[in-house]
């Protein structure tokens, strides 16, 4: 037992909920026609939510958990651009991923943040029930709270497998949404610098 808890931490995984999601998923099998006593499926619903669990690990969490001792005191004026952080969240209207890419900037106003932190904040965040819309917001919004800076940029690039895989199956879609405060919603240059070197050169 204290094996498996130790594995468990070692993933992430949310602390254990006294309501189990395995019975559950045993039903919805049952429900789809399929037999869980079979071999390849008698592991499945606890496998579904170790799985389940992990995938949700940002709920019961805050921002100054994540941040912590990150943020600095320094002077500086020039963007801070860290970009193509990989996102993996889940659809909360079909529960079915989507997953790409955040690109986040901030103008300092005497504080910078650790950059490991900016990750870190995006995964919180992504680790939950979301729409793309109100992620992007929420990241750009932490991070305008955490620091207080001159302007905060956000763009996340994603495509989501309830378009690719059901409906209307385009396999090729991707959706791009953003959120820009301060100095990027009011300043037209400072936001075309952000767009621009966030998508210059990235991955294909």
């Amino acid at each position: 037992m204290k094996k498996r808890s130790a594995r468990n931490h070692a993933h992430g995984a949310a602390k254990a909920s006294p309501d189990s999601i395995a019975p559950h998923i045993r039903r919805l099998l049952l429900a789809l026609g399929e037999d869980p006593d079979r071999p390849g499926l008698q592991s499945t619903p606890a496998r579904v939510e170790r799985a389940f669990r992990f995938f949700t690990s940002g709920y019961g969490r805050a921002v100054s958990d994540v941040v912590g001792s990150g943020v600095f005191e320094q002077e500086t004026d020039e963007m801070v651009i860290v970009k193509d952080i990989e996102l993996y969240s889940l659809c909360e209207h079909h529960l079915v991923p989507f997953f790409g890419r955040a690109h986040v900037a901030y103008l300092p106003n005497q504080k910078i943040l650790g950059l490991s932190k900016i990750a870190r904040i995006v995964d919180l965040f992504a680790r939950r029930l979301q729409v793309q819309e109100r992620l992007t917001t929420q990241v750009a919004r932490a991070i305008d709270e955490a620091l207080e800076p001159r302007g905060v940029g956000v763009v996340i690039e994603a495509a989501h497998l309830c378009m690719m895989m059901r409906g209307v199956e385009k396999q090729n879609s991707v959706t791009v949404t953003s959120c820009m405060l301060g100095r990027f919603r009011t300043d037209e240059k400072t936001r075309m610098e952000f767009l621009t070197l966030a998508v210059r050169d990235r991955p294909k």
